[in-house]
């Protein structure tokens, strides 16, 4: 079996995503969090249509006493937009109340937030305050895996624990960033565009459909 190094991973997605970011807008710190809740089973785009109206129409202490209505109404598109208009107005009375609007650099706080899991936390905790973390979303799950840097039936937290075990420290915002845009873009759910890919010759996912 042909195996991938880190180092070739590291090197493959530098040539190919020199500049990662972050696709979600946001100008706050809280904008972050709530668009990060949002982007649960939606995609980043959706996510972004939809909080460039919330945001411009609503601030935090605004989203703390309006009804849970009036968010249903503009979040609606994204999917299970009763339940995240809900984690929204709470979100958003916690922040007010414990840490006076501000998104601490606090895990064990944000994930005692409701529709904030590990994901969450990990993506805002990485892009607000450069923790170290790897979020692991369908995207990097799918690559992992195809990869052979995880196992098909790995939940996300052994997955996450994989990475994090097999790439250096500094390395783990950047990638996890990097494996998003790469899932995203490259190595799709559907239709992958393995011909293009620079890991194609050590791909397992490749190896099968060419079989």
């Amino acid at each position: 079996m042909i195996m991938i190094s880190s180092n070739e991973v590291i090197e493959k997605l530098d040539k190919l995503i020199p500049n990662p970011k972050c696709e979600l807008n946001y100008t706050k710190d809280y904008e972050l969090l709530i668009a990060t809740i949002l982007s649960a089973q939606s995609t980043d785009k959706r996510v972004n249509m939809v909080t460039d109206i919330l945001f411009k129409k609503y601030s935090l202490e605004d989203l703390a006493k309006i009804s849970n209505k009036e968010i249903e109404d503009i979040i609606r598109p994204v999917g299970t937009y009763m339940r995240k208009a809900e984690y929204i107005k709470k979100v958003a009375q916690s922040l007010l109340k414990d840490f006076n609007g501000i998104v601490p650099n606090n895990r064990e706080y944000l994930e005692s937030l409701p529709g904030v899991g590990r994901k969450t936390t990990n993506v805002v905790l990485s892009n607000l305050y450069n923790v170290p973390a790897i979020a692991v979303d369908t995207h990097v799950s799918r690559v992992a895996v195809r990869l052979g840097l995880a196992k098909e039936n790995d939940d996300v937290l052994t997955i996450e624990k994989k990475l994090m075990k097999k790439f250096p420290k500094d390395h783990w915002s950047r990638l996890h960033h990097q494996l998003v845009l790469f899932g995203r873009y490259t190595c799709k759910s559907q239709k992958p565009l393995c011909n293009e890919c620079l890991f194609k010759e050590k791909c397992r996912f490749y190896k099968k459909i060419i079989q």
